[in-house]
């Protein structure tokens, strides 16, 4: 993908590609968002753009400002077997960010670039980054190598040490409210609400709202795992030492795993904005305020409940957030919530 695919973070790509064409990027990045899969996209964009054979250019001989996404470098740098662009992911089941795998990169990092203008290292999901391993990454923080950017990535800043917010710029990728969710996404939230809607006076009804979050979730996973499988390394090359494929193969499970609590959180997340409109419409407001002024639902089950019923419904589902957190069955946690509803 090119900058030019991002048509809804065009705001902050121009930011980006007014320091390109200054010659005045950071020497940190950290990226933040909703979406790991879209930074990682941002930050691989940044890094071919950087390195491209044909960029493309506001004027002749002018810096480049976007990638062509075509030459042999877009797609070595695509496919994560560029030479100097380095990538860094939660490990194990644990998830989380090693020094052993930052001292790594740190050797990796300060050589000079072998085949291109500039070194990169892109840290997904640094916010795993456990204490040691911040810790050991800061002085190259403080003084990289000449001709070398650091790409941190998280869709939660708040977990990040301060010594390492404090060295970064940041630039977010977030929008805000309903915007963010895609057509697929607002149609099952619809139909979700539809279901709810019905009036839920036995376990039954409340089971088939277990069931289509479910499901939902299943197919969720299966998506992330197929997308995670085709970028894994693990599809290009076969004959491979074992040790570097368990690496993959471990690399490969955390990021799905990853992936998933991500998009997880993000469901749930729209499921507590059509509660919201629950909880507002039995306030009585009204328009601007909602999030899904479209979807009658949110009003039929408002006429059904009192304003303090509708909030305790906000606070059931941010406890079961903070519940999928840990290491709470899955399916548990949703089932206890779900039935602590008010419907």
């Amino acid at each position: 993908m090119a900058f030019a695919d991002f048509p809804e973070q065009k705001l902050v790509v121009e930011l980006l590609q007014r320091s390109l064409e200054r010659g005045r990027l950071a020497h940190a990045y950290l990226f933040t968002g909703h979406q790991l899969g879209v930074l990682e996209s941002l930050a691989r964009t940044l890094a071919k753009t950087l390195n491209c054979e044909r960029p493309v250019r506001r004027k002749a001989g002018g810096p480049a400002i976007d990638c062509c996404d075509e030459c042999a470098v877009c797609r070595k740098i695509d496919g994560q077997n560029h030479a100097d662009v380095h990538w860094v992911r939660p490990e194990s089941k644990s998830r989380v960010i090693t020094v052993e795998q930052m001292r790594e990169l740190m050797q990796e990092i300060q050589l000079k670039p072998g085949e291109a203008e500039y070194k990169l290292a892109v840290i997904a999901g640094a916010d795993r980054l456990n204490v040691q391993a911040a810790n050991a990454f800061l002085k190259t923080l403080e003084e990289p190598p000449p001709k070398s950017i650091l790409i941190l990535l998280t869709t939660e800043p708040q977990r990040i040490l301060e010594t390492i917010l404090s060295r970064c710029l940041r630039l977010n990728f977030a929008g805000e409210g309903a915007e963010l969710l895609a057509p697929a996404q607002l149609e099952w939230l619809s139909g979700f609400g539809e279901l709810a809607a019905v009036e839920q006076k036995s376990l039954l009804s409340r089971y088939r709202l277990l069931g289509a979050l479910l499901k939902k979730l299943g197919e969720l996973k299966a998506e992330i795992e197929k997308v995670q499988t085709a970028r894994s390394p693990l599809e290009r090359y076969d004959d491979v030492d074992p040790k570097l494929r368990e690496k993959w193969e471990e690399e490969l499970a955390a990021a799905i795993e990853a992936e998933y609590r991500l998009q997880r959180s993000d469901l749930l997340v729209a499921v507590q904005w059509w509660l919201r409109d629950v909880w507002l419409q039995t306030l009585a407001v009204q328009g601007g305020l909602l999030n899904f002024p479209q979807m009658a639902s949110a009003g039929q089950v408002a006429r059904r409940l009192s304003p303090g019923q509708a909030m305790e419904n906000l606070r059931v589902l941010e406890r079961t957030q903070k519940l999928l957190g840990s290491n709470v069955q899955e399916a548990l946690a949703l089932e206890v919530g779900l039935l602590k509803l008010n419907l």
